[in-house]
């Protein structure tokens, strides 16, 4: 039997990230169903401490999502937890966006406050890898 999943990062700040990720890998947040929450609030089911305004729109204080625009991917899931990252990660994603555009991805990621960790090649590839805004790693190949 063949399962689905999900990519789920820990995260002390996660709409933030899930928006900074969105950008860079140009897929989309998950919508918020304000009107969903709001019941869930009433209904004694949440408290108002578990949600929060994000970008004006009422949102889960503890999680944010992001997809690929055409469904062709497994979702990421940041999750709210109390402590920051404080050593490497043994799991990463490796963004294909070419050889041609990886110095491109580089400058933008940077931009938007991602760190370069390093370069490394294998032969004839090469790839980046970066920290996101929190100290996740990813690498641009």
């Amino acid at each position: 039997m063949a399962y689905d999943f999900q990519v789920t990062v820990d995260s002390t700040a996660p709409h933030p990230l899930a928006d900074w990720w969105a950008e860079a890998l140009g897929w989309q947040r998950e919508p918020t169903d304000e009107a969903f929450i709001r019941r869930m609030v009433e209904a004694g089911h949440a408290a108002e401490s578990d949600t929060m305004r994000h970008n004006g729109e009422l949102v889960w204080a503890v999680g944010a999502a992001i997809r690929h625009p055409t469904g062709g991917a497994p979702r990421v899931l940041f999750q709210l937890v109390p402590e920051p990252k404080t050593v490497k990660n043994r799991v990463h994603l490796d963004v294909r966006v070419g050889p041609e555009k990886v110095d491109a991805e580089v400058t933008r990621l940077t931009g938007r406050g991602a760190t370069v960790l390093h370069h490394g090649q294998q032969g004839p590839y090469r790839w980046v890898t970066l920290a996101d805004p929190e100290g996740n790693e990813l690498c641009l190949t």
